[in-house]
């Protein structure tokens, strides 16, 4: 696996991080400059400038038609981590579309 390669799942794990870190700074009392001003939002933010830089990496010699729909897998992540840590609810279309994403993600990067 390459650098490239590297950066860009480490790009869609910073993403799934910040994603996961974003809903934890939104849980609680409070308004939106609370919510804004949480450490939760601000690493998720952080983090989510960190993933902008390793995609850059990663576009460098991965086709962009390839590397954006490689990142749908943290689609899917974020569901499943949805569901066990925040309790949000996974129907039978949720699931499917989950499988679908899979698929076709993983036709993309065999490409």
């Amino acid at each position: 696996m390459t650098i490239y390669w590297l950066s860009l799942v480490a790009a869609i794990l910073t993403s799934l991080g910040g994603q996961v870190l974003l809903k934890a700074g939104a849980i609680g009392e409070g308004g939106f400059l609370t919510q804004v001003f949480r450490p939760a939002t601000i690493i998720g933010l952080i983090a989510y400038g960190g993933a902008a830089f390793l995609y850059i990496i990663a576009l460098r010699r991965i086709p962009m038609s390839v590397a954006l729909p490689c990142t749908a897998a943290s689609y899917v992540a974020v569901a499943v981590i949805g569901h066990f840590m925040f309790g949000e609810h996974l129907s039978t279309q949720k699931v499917a579309a989950i499988g679908l994403i899979c698929g076709g993600v993983l036709i993309l990067a065999t490409a």
